[in-house]
C-alpha cells in the first residue's frame, strides 16, 4: 500500500480521463479506505471556475471526512471558447492569439487549482504526511521550451507550476509533512490529448495513473514545491 494515499484521497476532475483512471486505481488498492470524486456532475458539484461552488463543496468534505490525506487535481484544458464562443485549441503562432481565450485558459489551469488549493489545502492533515498533487505539463516549462507555440496553454501551466511553488512554502508552515507537487502525465490518450498527440506515444490513462501515483509515492516534503514527470524525473521551471 503506497504511503501517497493510505487512508483517505479525493480526486478532483474525476470525470475525466486521467481523474476517473486515478480514482479507479485508488479504490481498486484494498489499503485506501475512500475516495471522493469530485467533478461537474458530482454531489457536491464542483467546477474550478466558481469559487463558491468549491468553498461550499470544501465545506461538505470537511463535514463528511475530515482530514484528507490525497488530494488529486486532474482539471484543465487545451481547448477553450474564444472571443466567439468557440472552442479554440492551442495557438501554433502569436498571430492567432486570442485574448479571450487565452484569459479562459488561466482561470482553467492556473486560477482554478489556485482556489482547490486556497479551499482543500487546510484538509490536509498536520500531524502526518500528506499529498496535493496538481497535472501540469512539460510544456509548461520555460527552459525546456524550444520550439515555441501553444501561447495561452504554456502561458497558464506556467503560472501554475508557480502557484505550486508558493503553496508548497506556505502550506509548509501549517503542514510540515505535507508534500504539493505538479506532474506531468506524458502524453495521455484522452479526449483532452488526442487532437494534439500527432506521432508522439501515448500513454493510456491506466498507465499514466499508476505512473503518477507511484512518483508521488516517492516524494518527502523536502521535494514539496517541486515539477516532476511521470517518470520521476524533475522537470526545469
Amino acid at each position: 500500500m503506497s504511503r501517497a494515499y493510505s487512508q483517505l484521497a479525493l480526486v478532483f476532475g474525476a470525470s475525466g480521463g486521467i481523474g476517473q483512471a486515478v480514482a479507479d486505481r485508488l479504490e481498486a488498492d484494498p489499503g485506501c479506505r475512500a475516495v471522493v470524486r469530485l467533478s461537474r456532475s458530482s454531489m457536491p458539484a464542483i467546477d474550478v471556475a466558481d469559487e463558491a461552488g468549491i468553498a461550499a463543496a470544501a465545506d461538505i468534505v470537511r463535514e463528511r471526512h475530515g482530514e484528507i490525506d490525497l488530494l488529486f487535481d486532474a482539471t484543465g484544458a487545451l481547448t477553450v471558447p474564444g472571443v466567439d464562443g468557440q472552442p479554440t485549441g492551442p495557438e501554433k503562432t502569436l498571430r492567432r492569439l486570442d485574448p479571450v481565450a487565452m484569459a479562459n485558459a488561466f482561470a482553467i489551469n492556473a486560477i482554478g487549482p489556485a482556489l482547490l488549493l486556497k479551499h482543500f489545502a487546510p484538509l490536509l492533515p498536520r500531524d502526518r504526511r500528506g499529498v496535493f498533487a496538481t497535472l501540469s505539463a512539460r510544456v509548461g516549462s520555460i527552459g525546456d521550451n524550444r520550439l515555441g507555440g501553444w501561447v495561452s496553454y504554456r502561458a497558464s501551466k506556467a503560472a501554475l507550476n508557480q502557484i505550486v511553488r508558493v503553496a508548497a512554502i506556505e502550506i509548509a508552515r501549517r503542514h510540515p509533512h505535507a508534500v504539493v507537487a505538479a506532474l506531468h502525465p506524458g502524453t495521455v490518450a484522452t479526449s483532452l490529448s488526442a487532437p494534439f498527440a500527432g506521432n508522439r506515444g501515448t500513454l493510456t490513462p491506466a498507465a499514466s495513473a499508476a505512473r503518477l501515483l507511484a512518483v508521488l509515492d516517492g516524494l518527502t516534503p523536502a521535494d514539496s514545491g517541486g515539477f516532476f514527470a511521470h517518470d520521476g524525473q524533475p522537470i526545469p521551471w
